[in-house]
């Protein structure tokens, strides 16, 4: 069966790359055409919401001025997402994806549930390199790291699912400063976690940094004190963040031993990718090259920055041969390194 979906993929991007080099040379490809963004969470969170920004200002940047739509694929934390552009999308430049950076944890400790080779997705570009936080409602018994670390009955933190932040950070947590979480899964996306906090089901989660101060009700939150930030994953403490220590800071206080040390640097490496746009694999290279192309040009557009702006957001792109080369070193990782992963991801 995979020998046969191989064939047949093969089969499309002969096709594709036919259909481009019988076309008027006048008439570039992506004329006339819709382009989809398949983002893999629930409309409202940050990956929607930059594929929305995105999407209004990509198609200018590509010959043809194709349409863009956005369509949400929630669930597994990304990973239907992850596994459709990868498995099911066809390879002919029409489809892109908009998910969860951390989902090559997935293929590196090897569970079943992931279809993909995160180092053969079409990688196009990200619009920013992330850093992680962790929140706990301020009304909650949990004033700080050490209440954390001696509470009798662990905090509820909310989560979509594995491979998302806010499912690998705490567990990443118990590993190094010995935080024990409870977990509420589930969760569709970050506006379903909000209500959540609001309710006082929940009192905690790990946004990006980005996310925090970039929408809403974050930004109400921060400035009214709803919640209280207890640790963020930079290598120094963002200017915002200036009285909340590090993960770096903690582990060295609490004498974190190196192996665990290790582990976070690798599993944090999933927050500096930002919010990668990507390709199904076997994209004929013309096409990929038009959509880097466009992506970068994308991020220098002053309509983009402005908004950007407007909402709070920083700008920091990785391109998409960046993203490709990033791909391929996360995924080379010793075995003690992956055994403390499946540790950390629940296996």
């Amino acid at each position: 069966m995979q020998r046969r979906t191989s064939f047949l993929a093969s089969i499309i991007v002969f096709a594709t790359l036919a259909l481009w080099h019988r076309a008027d040379a006048q008439t570039p490809f992506y004329s006339g055409k819709t382009l989809k963004i398949v983002v893999g969470s629930a409309s409202g969170g940050g990956y929607d919401l930059w594929a929305r920004l995105l999407a209004l200002h990509l198609g200018k940047h590509i010959p043809g001025h194709p349409t863009i739509i956005v369509q949400n694929l929630p669930g597994a934390g990304g990973l239907v997402a992850g596994n459709f552009i990868y498995g099911m999308a066809k390879p002919d430049g029409l489809t892109l994806g908009a998910f969860n950076p951390a989902l090559y944890f997935e293929q590196l400790v090897g569970k079943p549930e992931h279809k993909f080779d995160w180092t053969k997705f079409s990688w196009i570009g990200s619009p920013e390199k992330n850093d992680a936080l962790h929140y706990i409602r301020a009304d909650s018994p949990y004033k700080s790291i050490e209440d954390l670390r001696n509470a009798k009955e662990p905090a509820k933190c909310g989560s979509t699912g594995g491979g998302t932040t806010a499912h690998y950070f705490p567990r990443l947590l118990e590993d190094t400063l010995g935080i024990k979480t409870n977990q509420v899964t589930g969760y569709q996306g970050g506006s379903e976690i909000d209500l959540a906090v609001e309710r006082n089901e929940i009192v905690c989660w790990t946004p990006l940094i980005a996310t925090y101060f970039g929408r809403e009700p974050y930004k109400r939150w921060h400035k009214s004190g709803f919640v209280r930030v207890v640790v963020q994953t930079g290598d120094k403490r963002d200017p915002r963040l200036k009285d909340v220590p590090t993960l770096n800071e903690l582990m060295q206080q609490y004498k974190t031993p190196e192996a665990s040390r290790r582990l976070a640097k690798v599993v944090l490496t999933a927050a500096n990718l930002g919010r990668p746009i990507a390709g199904p694999p076997r994209m004929p290279p013309e096409l990929v090259k038009i959509l880097r192309d466009a992506y970068a040009k994308s991020m220098k557009d002053p309509e983009l920055l402005a908004e950007a702006a407007k909402r709070s957001w920083e700008v920091d792109p990785h391109t998409g041969a960046e993203l490709e080369l990033l791909a391929k070193e996360v995924i080379n990782q010793p075995k003690e390194v992956i055994d403390r992963m499946k540790w950390v991801l629940g296996n």
